[in-house]
């Protein structure tokens, strides 16, 4: 009898040893595969290519056989923890159009960056104390077309820099971002001779004077500014939602004044565009894109009737507007 109460006792024991030992090689992990802690970065990648194009073969109605193509990436990384928040974007475009009897043309080309840190006083505010900076230019020079011997823009002339610091408000389940600003230095580049020179996008331009030995020359005194710096109140704001099942509603809106060049002459950035989702891959999208900035004047060209050769002249400014209707691909990762 006491043989077998001692045997009972020894398979007990190893009964308990074995699932206590199974638990531990369960519940133990290789510190190996043991999983990163969470990060407080998260990223966006999102890169598009729309493509339209129309082509006639003996067409009786007639028309213009054409090609056109738009390439656009949007990147975004944002770092959040606790009360602080600092939201990174980067947003590249570039199109090209070609018809027949006509040389390639560029149809868009923008660069943008974005970047705001905000901090606020708990976890459940969505009013932050900001700063934001903000980077605009292009890639390619730009053309009055058909003239395409005088460029108009070329990368960074103009280049824009906005760097100030306000108030903002993030509502990130609903999609919505405004941000104020009444301290905001804003600079513009123009970092081209020949355009500096023209005094174009609001700089001071050159200084010229009669050549005394030829009064229809003109001799150059004083080279045109370059960088143009203004103090005054920045808004901006974004709003993005869904109106109906899968077409989504985006604006971006930007308005400045400066404080001792015309107070309340507001220059306007406004792009608004209407995304509508066939499926993981495929979108369609309506944009208009309206944009007013008084120091920014239109050009015209004009023909000397004696010498027959074509110059371009300021012509003041303009409300600009771009419309662009696409179907493409888009690959988010």
């Amino acid at each position: 009898m006491k043989l077998l109460r001692t045997s009972l006792l020894l398979l007990l024991f190893l009964f308990s040893s074995n699932n206590f030992a199974q638990s531990i090689i369960r519940t133990t992990l290789d510190p190996g595969k043991v999983p990163p802690p969470p990060s407080n970065w998260s990223k966006k990648n999102k890169l598009g290519f729309d493509i339209s194009e129309i082509a006639f073969v003996n067409w009786s109605a007639g028309g213009t056989s054409s090609i056109s193509g738009l390439f656009k990436g949007e990147f975004t990384r944002t770092y959040a923890k606790e009360n602080h928040k600092w939201f990174n974007e980067l947003i590249v475009k570039y199109g090209m159009n070609k018809q027949d009897g006509t040389e390639l043309r560029k149809t868009d080309d923008a660069f943008q960056f974005n970047s705001t840190y905000g901090f606020r006083n708990d976890t459940l505010s969505n009013w932050y104390y900001s700063a934001k900076f903000n980077f605009n230019t292009q890639f390619t020079n730009g053309y009055k077309y058909p003239n395409r011997d005088i460029a108009i823009s070329k990368p960074f002339a103009p280049a824009y820099i906005f760097l100030g610091a306000g108030a903002e408000y993030s509502d990130k389940k609903k999609n919505r971002t405004f941000y104020f600003s009444p301290i905001t230095l804003k600079t513009t580049l123009v970092l081209d001779d020949n355009l500096a020179n023209q005094g174009a996008f609001g700089v001071k331009k050159a200084v010229y004077a009669p050549d005394p030995l030829d009064p229809e020359n003109q001799i150059l005194i004083e080279e045109g500014q370059k960088v143009k710096a203004e103090f005054g109140i920045l808004f901006t704001g974004y709003m993005k939602s869904e109106i109906y099942k899968n077409i989504f509603y985006e604006n971006r809106l930007t308005l400045y004044t400066d404080y001792l060049n015309h107070f309340g002459n507001v220059d306007v950035d406004y792009d608004t565009r209407l995304d509508l989702v066939v499926n993981a891959y495929v979108k369609a999208n309506i944009g208009v894109h309206l944009v007013y900035d008084d120091d920014i004047k239109t050009k015209k060209d004009v023909v000397d009737p004696t010498t027959g050769t074509t110059s371009q002249v300021n012509d003041g400014p303009r409300t600009q507007l771009r419309q662009v209707l696409g179907v493409g691909l888009v690959y988010a990762f």
